[in-house]
């Protein structure tokens, strides 16, 4: 195990994965977990509605669109339906680069590195506010020269200032050509996320990294330039899931979107 990974605080990551019911998590992870949980008590269900969304979308991208090429950035530890098992089971010829740069993730990245025997993973350590080198270090295995998908999923809410998380996503995008697409989910204050405002500024003062909401209108820049998919910008768990007009929601906003 890594000297960096440190077990005294919580780390996103982890607690995450302690929210979706796995075990690469400690204590105090736990700890803070729970603590979070009793103050915004739908945590657990935006980490599920987070995890369901990331399913249909690549999916859809794989089956429908006919992507063969994605790039996870802020992928964070390994569990049921990653990104390459959704999109090899539809073609197995598909390739996905993973990004993080926490050194839980690191120290279990053999688990995200498996793939069918036509298709590739690889795993890059690398920050969401170094796009250069996580452009640069996807290549190969894939090929920026064809369409990607570029999975951004409760990441940006970690770059503080928006500018600069802008600035990555526009860097990203630039890079990959006509028919790529942006996938990102973020949480809000909106969408009866209110409660979240004290959980959050306790996660803050208790756990690493430090995270920020984002309302619509600052979600929405994101996007700017890119085709919105229909339904466009909506809670995660309603972005084509079949729920029923009167289901709740969670407090996470995803869409997804093309580049023209």
């Amino acid at each position: 195990m890594p000297d960096r990974i440190r077990t005294d605080i919580a780390h996103n990551a982890r607690v995450w994965n302690y929210w979706l019911g796995g075990k690469d998590n400690y204590p105090v992870d736990r700890a803070v977990g729970d603590q979070v949980a009793g103050m915004f008590p739908s945590i657990g269900e935006v980490a599920r509605a987070d995890r369901a969304f990331l399913g249909r979308v690549v999916e859809h991208l794989t089956r429908e669109v006919g992507l063969r090429q994605f790039l996870d950035i802020g992928t964070g530890l390994p569990t049921a339906d990653n990104t390459h098992q959704v999109a090899q089971r539809v073609s197995p010829e598909a390739r996905v680069v993973y990004v993080d740069n926490d050194p839980s993730v690191l120290a279990h990245a053999r688990a995200l590195l498996t793939s069918s025997l036509e298709g590739v993973t690889d795993y890059v350590e690398a920050d969401v506010r170094h796009p250069e080198k996580i452009l640069r270090s996807a290549q190969p295995p894939l090929d920026l020269g064809q369409p990607v998908a570029v999975i951004l999923l409760g990441v940006l809410n970690f770059v503080l200032d928006t500018a600069e998380a802008r600035r990555s996503v526009q860097a990203l995008m630039a890079a990959v050509p006509s028919g790529s697409h942006l996938v990102i989910t973020h949480p809000t204050l909106e969408l009866g996320g209110e409660g979240n405002e004290d959980a959050m500024r306790f996660w803050n003062e208790n756990a690493t990294p430090p995270i920020t909401a984002r309302s619509r209108a600052e979600f929405a820049t994101f996007f700017e330039g890119l085709q919105l998919l229909d339904p466009g910008i909506v809670s995660c768990a309603r972005w084509r899931s079949g729920r029923v007009a009167d289901g709740p929601d969670v407090a996470q906003f995803g869409a997804v979107a093309r580049k023209p």
